[in-house]
């Protein structure tokens, strides 16, 4: 059978699974506990259809094997597999009728989800199909880069997890945090540096493919794409809640890059304060 037939059909599975799940327990958080899993089965199914003989293949597999533990132990450790649903689910159930978030969940939670996750596997695809291109510095070169971002999204989640862990504690104690959010090490250069990276990696990926073609530009290029307007549109919707529990974030978001890191502005009242030149 095409191996391409192989790895459609376990998506359209593992799509037909995750809203079942979700009709089943009424939490729609399943595909988020898949996240980390399906697009690793996804890579190495197409390093299996070599004979596990190419090694542009062996590189991809290994990368996002990596990538998906990071992710999968990072969720785990925050109760994804507990039953925790994510936060914003409620919320938009509050805002939407019944029939409206079954629509929803239909639609986007279960079937644009499942496909992104697809989708940014393919360059995986175009690596399968192009197994003559033999394996370069180019291509040593966007492992490296893909290590980088991995460790940066790695550090990004234990400085977020370290922080409200010690908020807890002091909300524990009875005192009040210092902060109410997370704007210290990465964070003061990025509002969301784990985002950033995430999508990173996926980028290098798709850069992995291309040079397996040769080519700079390739139609899975539509992965990443999609993956960075949905991580846009997810970041949109978060802040808008975070700005809502805690009015300062105004001015941390004026100061600091949604995404990409970048050097901060200067606090408002720094700023005010700086004399005329």
């Amino acid at each position: 059978m095409d191996i391409v037939v192989i790895v459609v059909g376990i998506a359209a599975g593992v799509s037909l699974f995750t809203w079942i799940a979700s009709l089943v327990t009424g939490d729609h958080s399943w595909v988020d506990r898949i996240w980390s899993i399906v697009p690793i089965v996804y890579v190495a199914a197409f390093w299996a259809a070599t004979g596990f003989t190419d090694p542009r293949l062996l590189i991809m597999t290994v990368l996002v094997l990596l990538w998906g533990a990071r992710l999968t132990f990072n969720f785990a450790r925050k109760g994804g597999y507990r039953g925790v649903e994510d936060y914003r689910w409620p919320i938009l159930r509050a805002r939407m009728s019944p029939a409206q978030f079954q629509v929803f969940n239909v639609l986007f939670i279960v079937l644009f989800q499942n496909a992104l996750l697809l989708l940014i596997a393919l360059p995986a695809l175009v690596a399968y199909q192009n197994q003559a291109t033999p394996v370069g510095p180019l291509d040593l070169a966007l492992a490296a880069v893909f290590l980088s971002f991995l460790v940066g999204e790695f550090v990004a989640d234990q400085q977020q997890w370290d922080f409200h862990r010690a908020k807890a504690a002091t909300i524990a104690a009875g005192g009040t945090p210092e902060q109410r959010f997370l704007a210290t090490g990465l964070w003061k250069y990025s509002r969301h540096p784990n985002f950033f990276f995430e999508q990173a990696q996926w980028w290098v990926l798709y850069a992995m493919g291309a040079a397996a073609l040769g080519a700079a530009l390739h139609w899975t290029i539509v992965g990443p794409v999609l993956l960075t307007a949905l991580f846009i549109g997810s970041t949109v919707f978060t802040e808008s809640i975070t700005l809502s529990k805690y009015p300062e974030y105004a001015d941390y978001q004026r100061r600091t890059s949604m995404l990409f890191p970048w050097i901060p502005r200067e606090p408002r009242a720094a700023a005010a304060d700086a004399p005329a030149a």
